[in-house]
Parts: structure tokens; sequence; C-alpha cells
């Protein structure tokens, strides 16, 4: 059996090899079909330009900066770049652009088909001006100055046509006017859906029809976006290029500098803005800190007159001196925390690292202090009020000074970008590497033609010769069962869950037939040396046609007047009674679950000597119904009142029931299915019933079509879900 296993495992290289071969015209055929394909692709896409702009984006921390003086160098800040990336993305900038140049509206001309492409070219232009979308047509043209529909019609194509005087709109779906207007004058209509405004102009007989499109803000920044990219040049550089492609270049090279436009202007009103704001606090904090440096001096000065002056050492001129420049950066990071508080939440990385600052600072005051305390009390007290003086004086004459510096910022505003380069209108296209292209489509057409060959050896690799099963399986064949002309309406029946009809009864010289007559020969040889008259009929999985051979088996076997019963004992999916048009609302799930008796379960049928037990309603434990004691039981007292017992099962690799029913039989046999059942599948089973300690007698070989070159599909899994139950 090693040598069997071993066998069927290789993969026969050689013959997959020859097989390609033999396919040869079909690989050439995917290929060639692929190369074309790409031709006239490449023939009919529309050429596309690219134009590039640079912009510089200078480090600034912005106006309020000028807060913290020298100290901002200690507080970490972000890459404006990245930035600036988003900016430029962003729906503020190109709603703008979108508004200036009527991007939101879109033309084409129903003529403009692939065909027309493919022999006669491009002949269609679409200007996107800021008082008008003009749309060209060889030598005609027309202008779109307004154009605005309910919302209703967003997104939606309109089809234009032209009169006389006048023009509609028509929905291409419903093929309804929605709306009339003359030309050269604008026109207005409300309706229940919303307001019309349009206005076209045109001077001249315009008889095509078009296709226009109103589009919603986002989906005319999507298409923005779609053509629209922009990379940092270099690592933590500040050069952006920007790129923006499409099929005219002159409106390219007009949309990318309308961005860079409006961009530039959006800087300096943002860098505007934030200088005024800052203004605006610093006219709130100035009065007080002037307030505060007042009374601070003025204590000062009484502190001097009551104790005259005091002489202060070198060390504790020290102490003075790093105490102002501590309590200086702490007042200027609390201004500044102050600042931010007003714009950002306290979980803002720009908030956070100031309040890091700040800790720290305070933490080095503490220190301080605990050194000045030992210090005389007199000295002590002077260095205090000293303190506070220059600290006052310092923040008051840094802000007085910011905010000059920020009054001159203001009425000199430039921003913290720069347009190094504008965009230029292209002169060459976007260069397409068509030898590359096209080889690489030939190897492509090349794969996806020997996969498709694979795929027509894979679905024929079904077992086509019972010879095939007896040596690599080293078991026998009992009968190779023919296809039937006759027996595909019978299973189309059973599919609609109506009665189909016994082969064995209406056609008995079908060369089926005479098929299943050599299994009963074979079988009662076989049964002469067993320990009991049971025959099991199984299958790997569903849709063999188990069912089919049992039940004519059944009626093949009582016709020689045998005293017959077949036992359905597919408690899942069971159909015998079907066959047979008995009653299944009582079977042998009933009996097996103690609810009817031996009497009551057995049917007799119409023909002779045959009887049937049905499988019954579906149960939630059919294995471990066949698993028990009185299933066991059950065969042991139906032997010796029958010549012969058939017992139909499920399929072995779906579920274990069969496995289990094949303990009590005397002869196994499984159905496989020609050109549909594998041989690694009926492998497979043949070690599932050793693994249990059951042994596979033989094989029956079903629905042998000589003239169908094994052409099926593979249409089954070994899925095997209960199915309601229909008397």
């Amino acid at each position: 059996m090693n040598k069997n296993n071993n066998t069927e495992n290789m993969i026969d290289l050689k013959g997959v090899l020859f097989s390609l071969f033999a396919q040869w015209k079909l690989i050439l055929v995917c290929a060639l079909l692929s190369v074309l394909a790409v031709l006239l692709y490449l023939r009919t896409a529309a050429i596309n330009y690219k134009v590039d702009a640079i912009v510089q984006v200078e480090e600034s921390r912005g106006a309020s900066a000028a807060l913290l003086g020298n100290l901002s160098s200690v507080i970490g800040q972000m890459s404006s770049s990245n930035a600036e990336v988003e900016v430029l993305k962003s729906r503020n900038i190109l709603e703008s652009v979108i508004n200036r140049l009527n991007l939101d509206l879109q033309i084409t001309s129903t003529e403009d088909t692939f065909v027309k492409r493919l022999f006669q070219g491009v002949n269609y232009q679409t200007e996107y001006q800021p008082e008008t979308v003009r749309f060209k047509e060889g030598q005609k043209s027309f202008d779109i100055r307004q154009f605005e529909v309910p919302a209703t019609y967003l997104d939606k194509n309109l089809l234009l046509q032209f009169q006389q005087q006048g023009f509609s709109l028509i929905n291409p779906v419903t093929e309804e006017t929605i709306f009339k207007g003359a030309l050269n004058q604008p026109v207005q209509f409300k309706t229940a859906q919303g307001d019309w405004k349009i206005a076209i102009f045109t001077q001249d007989p315009l008889d095509s029809s078009y296709q226009v499109q109103k589009l919603s803000l986002p989906s005319a920044i999507d298409s923005i976006l779609a053509n629209y990219s922009i990379v940092e040049k270099g690592e933590l550089s500040g050069i952006l290029q920007l790129r923006y492609q499409g099929h005219d270049k002159q409106h390219i090279t007009k949309v990318l500098n309308t961005i860079l436009a409006i961009y530039s202007q959006n800087n300096i009103t943002r860098r505007s803005a934030e200088t005024a704001q800052t203004l605006a606090f610093l006219d709130a904090q100035l009065p007080d800190l002037r307030k505060q440096l007042d009374d601070a001096e003025r204590v000062f000065n009484q502190f001097r007159q009551q104790h005259n002056t005091v002489d202060i050492t070198r060390e504790s001129e020290l102490y003075l001196n790093q105490s102002v420049t501590l309590e200086t950066q702490r007042a200027l990071l609390e201004q500044r925390q102050a600042e931010i508080g007003a714009k950002y939440a306290a979980a803002h990385p720009t908030m956070r690292e100031v309040t890091a600052q700040l800790r720290v600072i305070n933490g080095k005051i503490r220190e301080l202090n605990t050194t000045l305390k030992n210090l005389p009390e007199i000295q002590r007290q002077y260095l205090q009020l000293s303190r506070e003086v220059e600290v006052k004086q310092q923040l008051y004459t840094n802000l007085v000074n910011s905010y000059q510096q920020l009054r001159i910022a203001k009425a000199g505003e430039i921003g913290n970008v720069h347009v190094i380069d504008t965009a230029l209108e292209p002169i060459d296209v976007i260069k397409q590497k068509q030898p590359l292209i096209l080889f690489l489509t030939f190897c492509f057409g090349t794969f996806l033609g020997i996969l498709v060959a694979l795929f027509r050896n894979m679905f024929r690799s079904g077992v086509k010769d019972s010879s095939q099963i007896e040596y690599q399986l080293d078991l026998p064949v009992y009968a190779n069962i023919a296809h039937s002309p006759v027996q595909k309406p019978g299973l189309k029946l059973l599919k609609k869950k109506k009665l189909p009809f016994l082969l064995a009864l209406k056609h008995s010289d079908d060369m089926a037939i005479e098929s299943l007559r050599s299994i009963r020969t074979a079988s009662h040889f076989a049964l002469s040396q067993a320990k009991n008259n049971i025959i099991m009929i199984s299958g790997p999985a569903p849709r063999v046609g188990k069912s089919f051979v049992s039940s004519n088996l059944a009626v093949i076997m009582a016709e020689k007047h045998k005293r017959v019963l077949i036992i359905d004992a597919d408690l899942r999916r069971g159909h015998i009674h079907k066959y047979f048009d008995l009653d299944n609302q009582y079977g042998l799930t009933e009996y097996l679950n103690k609810q009817i008796t031996l009497e009551q379960m057995v049917q007799s049928t119409n023909v002779a000597n045959l009887s049937v037990i049905t499988c019954g309603e579906n149960p939630v434990n059919p294995s471990e119904l066949l698993n028990s004691v009185r299933f066991q039981e059950l065969l042991q007292h139906l032997t010796p009142h029958y010549d012969h017992i058939i017992i139909d099962t499920p399929p072995v690799l779906a579920v274990t029931d069969a496995i289990i029913v094949s303990r009590y039989v005397g002869l196994n046999l499984v159905v496989a299915r020609y050109a549909k059942t594998q041989m690694k599948e009926l492998a497979l089973t043949v070690n599932r019933f050793k693994q249990a300690g059951s042994t596979v007698n033989g094989f029956i070989l079903n629905d042998i079509q000589r003239s169908a070159g094994g052409s099926y599909s593979y249409d089954y899994t070994y899925s095997y879900k209960t199915k309601t139950k229909t008397s």
C-alpha cells in the first residue's frame, strides 16, 4: 500500500507539460487577445500631460513666538512641511479653486464613443474660465455661464439638446424633459425639488447631444485629488513639489497655478490673523503687567528707605541673577500657556510641551528658594524684592518690544511660504513604455492561457477508468454503471422536491440497470464469505448517485424473489422514501428515539418482497443515534428475516455516519462518479474506513459517459447540512 500512496502523491510533470503543449493554441489565443486589448486601450486612451511647481515652506513659529524671545528655541516645534501638505490638499483651498474655475461642471459629447476614438480620434475640448465654461467641438462651441440645479440632480448626467433658439435638459434614464430654456439669456425656474438657474450662450447651430453633469463639492474635490499629488523633496527640506496631470495641458497648468495663488493668499491671511490675535492678547496683558511693575517698585523702594541701602555679596548677587532669569522664563511660559490654552485643549502637543518646560523651571525655582532661605532675613527680603522688580521690568520690556515688532510685522506680513517655480505649460506628453507594456502584456496573457489550460485539466481530472481505481487502490470495481438518458429527468425531479422514478421499474432494459445486475451477481459471492447479509452503499461526497444505486439495486434483488430491506440511514438529507412514494413522518429516527415500534417503522412497497425503512425526521444528533446500542440490536434482529439488507448512508468525507454504520455490515461498497470523483477522495475514503477498523470491499463507478470526454464541472463540496424534510 505504500507504493500506492507514493504513486498517488506523485505529480506527473511530464504529463502536465505535454497537456499544456497540446493546448498551445488556447495559450496563444489568450496571449494575443491580451495584447490586442492593450493595443486598443492605448489607441483610445486620452493623452496625458503633467505640470510641476515648487513651493518652499520656511520654518516659522508664528507671530506668537515673539512672546518667548530666545526661549522659543527651548520648545520643540514640528516641521511645518507636513502640515502645509495637508493645507494644500484641504477642502478650503480646493473649494476656492473649484469656485474660481467652475471645475464642478463636466461636459462631454454623446458622440465621444470608443469606436469614434478608435478610428477618428478626439476633437473635443473644455475650457474652464472664471466666468464661463466653454465646450468646443471642432469649429463650433457653446458657453455655460451659469448652471445651478437642485440637489437631487447633483452628480447625475443630464442630456443637453439644442433647438433653434433654445435648449432642453433630459433625464437619460427616464427620457423625460426636466428643463427647457432659451439660449443667450439667463433662465430661472422654481420647482418643488429646488431652483434652476441656467445660462447657455452660443452663436453656432448645434445639432448634437451633450452630457452635462453638475458635481457636488465632495465629488469635485475627489476629481482634483485623483490627478493631484504633493511630495517633499528631501527629508525635512521644506521644499514641496506639486504635480497635476490631465488630458488638457492648458487646463492643468491653469488649475495648478490657481492652487498656488489661492494657497499663498490664504497663507498670508492665516498669518495675519494669528498676528492680530497675538496683538489682542498683548493689549490685554500690558496694562496689568505695568501695574504689577509699579507695585513691585513701590514696595522695593519702601524697603530700601526703611533699612537704608543694603550691600549684597557676590554670592547673593549670583543668586539674584539666577532667580531673575528663572522667574522671567516662568512668566513667559505662563503667558505662552495662557495664549495656547485659548486655542487648543490641554492634550495638544504644543500645550503639553509648554507645560513640561514650565514644570522643569518650577523645580529649579524651588531649589533656588531653598538655598535663599539660608541667607540673613534682611538680605533675603532685599533679594526677593529686587528679584520681583527685575522680573517685572524684563517681562514688561520684552512684551513692549514684541508688541512693537508685531505691529510692524502685521503691516508687512508676507507669510512663510514662497512659490519658487510656478506651473509652465508642458510640451511633451507622459511617455508610456509601449514596447515594455506590450511585452509584459504578452507574458501575462501567456500566463493566463496556462492557467486556463491547467484549470481545464483540473476539471477533467476525475476518475475515468475503473482500472485506475483497481491499480492505485488495489480494490475491485463491482460495476461500471453507464449513463442513462432517462436518468437525468429523474434527478431533476428530485432537485425540484418531486417524486423521482425508479429506473429499474420503468426502464428495466436500460444499460444502467444491466450494470446494476452485475452488482447483484458479484455481491452474492461476496456475501457468502461475509459476517452477515448487510450491504452498505456510501460515497466520498454528495451527488455521486449512491441513493440511485441503493434503491435500484434493491428492486433488482427483490425481482429474484429475495426478501430485501432497504434502510435509509442518511438521517440528515435522506430521500429514499421519494423513490417509493412513501410517508416519511415516522422512520429510523423515531425508532431509535423509542417513539415507534419496529412494526410501525418498516413499510411495504409496490415491489414484491421489498420493504423500506425511511430516515424519518431530521434529528439533532444523527451520529449519536447510529452509534447507539439500539441501532446495533435493530440490525441483529432484522438480519434473519431478510435475504439482503441494503443501507444507504451519508457521504464519508462529509460526516462520520457511514464510518459508524460500517462496523455492522458484511459488504461495504463505495460509489464514485465518472469524471467528477477524484482519486484522492477515494484514497481518503479508504483510509477513513481503515482508521475505524472497517474495510472497503469494492467500488461502483457510476454515470459513465464514454463520449463526453469527462467534461463535467466540479460543483460540490464536503459541506453536508441538514435540509428541511418533506414527506
